[in-house]
């Protein structure tokens, strides 16, 4: 891998911000928000929309089999008044619990310039000061632990939404059961092949259909909610509490099920970036949390009028005529869900590239307008691979639902540890608040997770086998490549004494005409390939720039905060330091970054300047501090990491590569 690859080591730029820092933070995210919903077209109700498009896929599309798979799925319950007003208690409190309570309201506050996910609350902790460095080396582990559960949920989610959908076919007629699996593969490759066009065409269509996929859900549910206005009683917490406490056991695998009414929460913050904090809230407030509790009310009531109905209870809370018609909206709004969970995967691979985390991987854009809408081509036909697996292996919703959950529960509990250290120490609140708040949730969110553990034999164990292979990889490449960094230092040398060295050696390199730049992984070392051309061809430019390409771990960085340059190494030696910073969601196009050197009085030849880059070999050897198939491994995916040319936008016809083995 050629090493500038680390160019910017993918070096995270850590900001130590004490507690009084925090309302400044505050102020930050509020501008950036404002900014956000003046610069839409039709302002707050234009963001709205895209909301309802976008972020609420998933968790919209969970009325489709959250209530049949807790009646009818590997654990079935009886159909009797005060089971289905115990779990219909639960799925509302769950709901305003976890998603409305914790994410809506309280971790969307933890944002990082304005962007969310689990990535961005492992920024903020790395932000966090500790006396012990091993505690917060443990809380960023456990966030790449939640990273990689999310690309097990990404793979069973198109899979259960999309058979979900289609599966609605056997209620129009069960002749249709046989193609129900085939239809299911046809949509997923197809949705997964034109992933490469991007988007945006499609994207424009997402708000409108959703918009009517949740009121055609708020309808159906209603009706059924006025014929048996009862119903409402469920939402009062005692008809939850005496479930729990007459049928523990019951109650306790029912919680398994239950939990498929809140997957989607961690999308609500992960998407936070492309619509703002409070066109989200709203949207969830006012439209998509009402539409979600009357349909799961209505399925309740439909369930306890007609107990037949528990094989779907979703599609008959339709009249026959409007069959069909539902089953086709429920697959618009699945592939939607599904498409909302893939670009995640995108989204969340590339700010793991950035923040050091991933070796560099081809990364295409989609869009010309839109920063977030990017392509990873191995990352869509892995996830395809997997998916087609997942249905052509289960071949139903019902044993898909036993693999879903264990992962999503886990990356709830996950969060809520992470938000409260920020919380905690990051923003300086009081230690009650935030252990007690944190002991809350994570009662909720362990038990639902602990419920989960009884499918781990029956599928569960798939997301988490995907979980732990992605946790490896990031891992691996994370110790690796912080293990040859201080190798590779070493082998450097101080780029100040290097200049020194030159400027004094009786016998000075060559100077030849023209411009070279060197990138750089680090900012005070010697690019090895700067070192080897004085080495072995013992000449030199006249012009040297060495570009050190930074990731700070903020989305955005501003244009005039940019650059930086240190001519003062030797006065008037052709030889100058050039920082450059990117935020982790900017393409580290390092060309056009360097235009901006001739407003800050450095005239560079950008046109004819000639790059070279430092190529290392990683070779394995037998030292202790890392086990000899980790050494393999992250040798491996450092071969296979996408070339520094391509990765930093540099032009192809005017690269060099000098470089030499390091053994780690």
């Amino acid at each position: 891998m050629s090493d500038e690859e680390q160019v910017g080591g993918k070096d995270v730029v850590e900001v130590t911000a004490m507690p009084g820092d925090e309302p400044e933070r505050v102020v930050q995210a509020e501008h950036a928000e404002e900014r956000r919903e003046h610069g839409a077209h039709g302002g707050m109700l234009a963001l709205m929309l895209g909301t309802v498009g976008i972020v609420f896929g998933d968790i919209g599309t969970s009325p489709l089999y959250a209530l049949k798979e807790t009646f009818h799925g590997h654990h079935r319950l009886a159909i009797e008044p005060a089971t289905v007003y115990g779990v219909l208690s639960i799925v509302f409190w769950s709901i305003m619990v976890i998603v409305s309570l914790k994410y809506v309201t309280l971790i969307m506050r933890a944002d990082n310039e304005g962007e969310g996910g689990i990535m961005a609350l492992i920024s903020l902790v790395q932000r966090v000061s500790l006396s012990n460095p091993r505690v917060k080396h443990g809380l960023v582990a456990l966030g790449i632990f939640g990273a990689a559960l999310f690309y097990g949920d990404g793979m069973i989610t198109p899979a259960i939404s999309v058979l979900s959908a289609v599966e609605g076919m056997e209620v129009v007629s069960p002749s249709f059961a046989s193609a129900v699996v085939p239809i299911a593969v046809v949509i997923l490759f197809g949705l997964f092949a034109i992933q490469r066009f991007g988007t945006e065409v499609v994207g424009r269509m997402f708000g409108p259909v959703m918009v009517l996929w949740f009121s055609t859900m708020a309808i159906l549910g209603l009706v059924e909610v006025v014929r048996s206005p009862g119903i409402l009683r469920a939402l009062t917490p005692s008809y939850g509490v005496q479930f729990i406490v007459h049928s523990p056991g019951t109650a306790y695998l029912a919680l398994g099920s239950i939990v498929l009414a809140v997957t989607g929460a961690e999308a609500l913050y992960a998407d936070m970036g492309h619509f703002g904090r409070r066109p989200i809230q709203r949207s969830w407030f006012l439209f998509v949390l009402p539409a979600l509790l009357l349909n799961y009310l209505g399925q309740g009531a439909l369930l306890l009028s007609d107990p037949s109905t528990v094989e779907s209870p979703f599609f008959h809370l339709a009249p026959g005529w409007l069959e069909l018609p539902l089953v086709l909206l429920a697959t618009l709004a699945a592939v939607i869900a599904s498409q909302a969970v893939i670009s995640g995967a995108f989204s969340v691979t590339r700010q793991a590239v950035q923040l050091g985390f991933l070796p560099r991987l081809l990364i295409r854009h989609t869009s010309d307008d839109a920063i977030g809408q990017v392509y990873v081509p191995a990352v869509n036909w892995i996830l395809l691979t997997a998916v087609l697996g997942l249905v052509l292996g289960f071949r139903s919703s019902t044993n898909l639902a036993s693999a879903y959950g264990i992962a999503v529960t886990g990356t709830l509990a996950i969060d809520t540890v992470l938000f409260f250290v920020v919380v905690r120490k990051l923003w300086g609140r009081p230690r009650w608040l935030a252990v007690g708040g944190a002991a809350l949730f994570l009662v909720v969110d362990l038990s639902f997770f602990s419920a989960n553990v009884s499918k781990i034999a029956s599928g569960g164990w798939f997301p988490l086998a995907i979980g732990a292979v992605v946790f490896t990889l990031l891992t691996t490449w994370w110790r690796g490549r912080a293990r040859v960094s201080v190798i590779r230092h070493a082998e450097e040398g101080l780029l100040p004494e290097f200049v020194l060295d030159l400027a004094a050696d009786p016998d000075p390199p060559h100077r030849v005409r023209g411009c070279a730049i060197f990138l750089n992984a680090s900012s005070d070392r010697v690019p090895l390939a700067l070192r080897y051309n004085v080495i072995h061809n013992h000449v030199l430019h006249e012009q040297v720039l060495v570009v050190h390409v930074r990731v700070a771990d903020v989305p955005y960085v501003d244009d005039a905060e940019r650059l930086a340059i240190d001519t003062v190494i030797v006065p008037d030696d052709g030889i100058d330091l050039v920082e450059v910073t990117f935020g982790y969601h900017e393409d580290p196009d390092v060309p056009r970054a360097l235009e901006g050197l001739a407003a800050m009085g450095l005239e560079v030849e950008l046109d004819t300047a000639t790059w070279f880059l430092s190529s290392v070999q990683h070779v394995p050897d037998s030292r202790p501090g890392m086990v000899r198939w980790r050494k393999e491994l992250y040798a491996t995916m450092a071969r296979h990491a996408t070339s520094a040319d391509r990765y930093f936008f540099l032009p192809d016809d005017r690269v060099v590569s000098l470089g030499s083995n390091i053994e780690f």
